[in-house]
């Protein structure tokens, strides 16, 4: 028996709960929030049989996308001030 973690963006967190519970597995879903954004997760907490944990993992990683998304970043510049540059991150998938 293997338990496993899985922390997927809230954008895709209906998605891949509905495709765990089509292929038959049940799972825990926590609101969690945390990472460089404090964006909201889904923390799903699963129980598998041993021979069952690639094909979870599996429809986790189909399930949960990754995506690109643009933040300002404030990082300062120079001593005296600081300037919003445009940063492209990559959001989504699954933990």
């Amino acid at each position: 028996m293997k338990l496993i973690l899985a922390i997927v963006n809230d954008d895709d967190a209906s998605t891949v709960s509905g495709a765990l519970n089509k292929a038959g597995f049940s799972a825990t879903k926590l609101a969690t929030t945390g990472g460089y954004l404090k964006a909201g997760n889904t923390t799903f907490i699963i129980g598998v049989e041993d021979e069952l944990t690639d094909n979870a993992l599996e429809i986790i990683g189909n399930n949960a996308k990754k995506r690109t998304q643009i933040i300002q970043d404030a990082t300062p510049y120079g001593s005296f001030n600081t300037m919003a540059m445009p940063l492209e991150i990559t959001v989504g998938g699954a933990t």
